[in-house]
């Protein structure tokens, strides 16, 4: 997990990169989560959710989700593909997609 942060006026917001064996993600942290976790460390993730900023996908907990920290270095990753890199684009074909 790689991160930095900013303040926008009293939330302050956090990207890491996360990443299992087959691809990676920015995913957004707030608060107190800033803090909570380092590079190198392994989290597990339940009930997230994807969203979209600037057209880029962001991989965050949520309202519901819940983020922890499981361990440390100890996992396969890998850095590319970086799935919020990639320039997503609505389905012509269906609007909801």
């Amino acid at each position: 997990m790689k991160t930095s942060s900013s303040s926008e006026g009293l939330n302050k917001t956090c990207l890491a990169l996360v990443a299992d064996e087959t691809a990676a993600v920015h995913s957004q942290l707030w608060g107190d989560e800033c803090n909570a976790f380092k590079p190198g460390d392994i989290i597990s993730l339940s009930n997230g959710i994807f969203s979209y900023n600037r057209n880029s996908l962001l991989l965050r907990a949520g309202k519901r989700g819940k983020i922890e920290k499981v361990g440390e270095f100890m996992i396969a990753f890998v850095e590319t593909p970086n799935m919020s890199e990639i320039r997503w684009v609505p389905d012509p074909n269906n609007s909801k997609k």
